[in-house]
């Protein structure tokens, strides 16, 4: 078990279930999945771009990336349905929670004059998204291997909750969110 599903089942669940008055174990808010993707725009031109990024995204997340392809046609971006335009995974369990933990621990403090994650990525429904603009904050990325910089978006979908609740989950997991919705 990884020492961030330990945090959750010690000390979060308890702590939501008292702070806000929750009956039954299964009312308590709980990470349900994170879905991990990355975009790649060059893909149309060159397929060995596609297959470098999908490697990397392998690489990061320990599962193997599905190839995303265009649902319709954009004229203005030369796109024509059924192109590959990205990969994604989706974690679930174990997986899920090792990915959060190097996510937290590793990845967001090697981060360039980083402040704190925005506020603004609850979508309203206690969902958060944050983005990573270049891949080579995690160190299963060797530095001199990338043959590109590419973002990447990470999506954690948080079950029954609201923003608040979402928000003090994620903090008590130690996720280093902004004090105030400044930015």
């Amino acid at each position: 078990m990884s020492e961030l599903m330990k945090e959750y089942k010690e000390k979060t669940a308890p702590r939501l279930t008292q702070l806000y008055g929750y009956r039954s174990p299964m009312a308590v808010p709980r990470i349900a999945k994170v879905v991990v993707s990355m975009g790649v725009g060059q893909a149309s031109k060159d397929a060995k771009v596609l297959e470098a990024a999908c490697d990397e995204l392998g690489k990061i997340t320990g599962q193997k990336a599905v190839i995303r392809r265009a649902k319709r046609s954009i004229a203005g971006f030369s796109i024509r349905e059924g192109q590959p335009v990205g990969c994604v995974v989706t974690l679930r369990g174990k997986r899920m929670y090792e990915f959060l933990e190097r996510l937290i621990h590793v990845a967001i403090p090697r981060i360039r004059d980083f402040r704190g994650l925005s506020l603004r990525g609850f979508d309203g429904r206690g969902n958060y998204t944050l983005g990573l603009s270049e891949q080579t904050v995690f160190p299963e990325i060797p530095y001199d291997k990338v043959d590109a910089m590419r973002g990447l978006g990470v999506t954690i979908v948080i079950q029954g909750s609201t923003d608040e609740v979402s928000e003090q989950l994620l903090r008590s997991l130690g996720m280093p969110l902004m004090a105030s919705n400044v930015n």
